[in-house]
């Protein structure tokens, strides 16, 4: 990528970097939260689904304010809203009270680092045949986040207590001021074949291929809800140590770096509709392993490796396709209206979570519904993803019936050369090769 592409990408990892960090160390709070107020798991979780739903509302505005206003400005106010919301959980004593300060801080995290905002600039900002790294490396940002912020969260509550722990989150969301600078100015013309018209918004909101897209990337997010809210208390449940949670999200989080970046390189090589079904199959077997093994931190550690592979991968082929099927100039306003399905899916598993563990104690009936989600999300995308990987088939029989049928004249060639240049030696041969069918009696012909 060159310095102009280079610039917003690595402002886009830093913001994601930041934003999701500190979102994924939320399930850390879940416990000392509880304690402290009384709320309950359940209410707790209720105000967090309300918050993943309020962040997917949030992000089609935010990418439409973008597209209008520009990137920067929104960033900006979007960061100090996210300080000032991120600090009011402190004083949140109610489910009320938590659900406001949460919903707010969603809503203004999506002006700060949202996929709407950020890949929707990325797609302005980058050229095509470098957008879908340049997409992996913003998605991989928020797992480095996630690998710094998690264990570096979890230290603070156990040394300050999660009051301190909070405010610290709410001091860092500031950092995000000096990174907007990066998207000040207009964005470069796009490139003929980014800026393919296909048709007005509402055209392509009524198009299945954009729904099949979204319904999908909703069944991820119930996958993603439910990890990076949960899966603390699920170590609990196990009865293992909490301070394992810390090291959980960090796994996770590294493992979801080389992901992402490894399916940038792969939309690079293979077409991205056969990729997602590959990645929703990934994690529906992680998932079904998860259930089969006994629950030591050994499996679960495992367990953040393999889902940590596919967690924020589907974003890069997600945003390829639409960007691909209906212009880069929309990708921020499709990747918001995109979002808000998947924070829907993040709300069902957000709030479900909560209530089935307190009502049984267990969280087989989750993991249970994922792996059927997983499933489902498979059969959305599987008839495009047949037809890509047959023509991928095809083209690669081709390929290689050519190069066989070229190797092939290449050496009859070279046996006439031989043969031309031998004198009288072809005539012996050719008197032997007539008879091949009487092989087993037949005498070469003497002079």
């Amino acid at each position: 990528m060159n310095t102009l592409a280079w610039r917003p990408t690595l402002a886009a990892t830093a913001l994601m970097a930041l934003v999701m960090g500190s979102r994924s160390a939320f399930g850390l709070f879940v416990s000392p939260l509880n304690t402290a107020t009384g709320i309950g798991l359940a209410g707790i979780s209720l105000a967090a689904a309300i918050g993943q739903l309020g962040m997917g509302i949030g992000q089609p505005i935010v990418g439409h304010l973008a597209g209008r206003h520009g990137a920067a400005r929104v960033i900006v106010v979007g960061a100090g809203l996210l300080a000032c919301a991120t600090a009011a959980v402190v004083l949140a004593d109610s489910a009320f009270t938590l659900a406001l300060a949460l919903t707010a801080g969603a809503v203004a995290g999506t002006a700060v680092g949202s996929n709407a905002l950020l890949v929707g600039e990325i797609g302005r900002r980058v050229p095509a045949a470098q957008r879908g790294l340049a997409v992996g490396l913003v998605g991989a940002g928020g797992s480095a986040g996630q690998l710094l912020l998690s264990p570096a969260t979890q230290l603070t509550i156990d040394a300050q207590g999660w009051a301190v722990a909070m405010l610290a989150t709410a001091g860092l969301c500031l950092l995000a001021w000096p990174l907007a600078l990066a998207f000040r100015g207009p964005a470069p013309t796009p490139e003929p074949a980014a800026a393919a018209d296909a048709g007005t918004l509402g055209r392509i909101l009524r198009q299945r291929r954009f729904w099949c897209l979204a319904g999908a990337f909703g069944l991820c997010g119930f996958h993603i809800g439910f990890l990076g809210t949960h899966m603390p208390g699920v170590i609990e449940r196990c009865g293992l140590p909490a301070s394992l949670s810390g090291t959980w999200l960090a796994v996770l989080g590294a493992a979801n770096i080389a992901g992402s970046v490894g399916i940038g390189f792969a939309l690079r090589r293979w077409r991205p509709a056969p990729l997602l079904v590959g990645l929703f199959a990934l994690r529906g077997l992680a998932v079904a392993a998860l259930l089969a093994l006994p629950p030591t931190a050994g499996v679960l550690l495992a367990f953040a490796v393999v889902a940590g592979l596919s967690y924020m991968a589907v974003l890069p082929p997600i945003a390829q396709l639409l960007g691909r099927h209906f212009g880069a100039q929309r990708l921020g306003t499709l990747m918001g209206v995109a979002m808000l399905v998947h924070q829907v899916g993040s709300f069902a598993s957000v709030w479900l979570g909560g209530w089935a563990a307190e009502a049984t104690g267990s969280d087989r009936l989750l993991w249970t519904i994922d792996i059927a989600l997983a499933l489902l999300a498979m059969a959305l995308l599987w008839p495009r993803s047949a037809t890509a990987l047959l023509r991928t088939l095809r083209a690669t029989a081709l390929l290689r019936t050519s190069r066989a049928t070229a190797l092939l004249k290449a050496c009859g060639a070279t046996m006439l050369l031989c043969t031309s240049s031998a004198g009288t030696a072809p005539q012996r041969t050719a008197a032997a090769w007539p008879v091949r069918a009487g092989a087993a009696t037949a005498v070469p012909m003497e002079a």
